[in-house]
């Protein structure tokens, strides 16, 4: 197990688990959502391929619509 910080909350994750991994159990599968890692934006295309480390700092911003 791996401690983060999400969204300024400390969260335990599985050794090993990736950006995508974390959005899944989050259930923002699909949604419009940025991630930054250590405030450094990581493109989607990356999830899967970014594993997380302990001590990363997360943020994770959803897109909200409006008008």
């Amino acid at each position: 197990m791996l401690e983060i910080e999400l969204n300024g909350a400390m969260r335990q994750v599985e050794s090993g688990q990736n950006v995508a991994d974390l959005i899944a159990e989050l259930s923002l599968s699909g949604k419009a959502v940025a991630v930054a890692i250590n405030r450094e934006i990581v493109p989607r295309g990356q999830w899967a391929e970014r594993q997380l480390q302990a001590a990363d700092r997360i943020d994770i911003v959803r897109a909200i619509g409006g008008g």
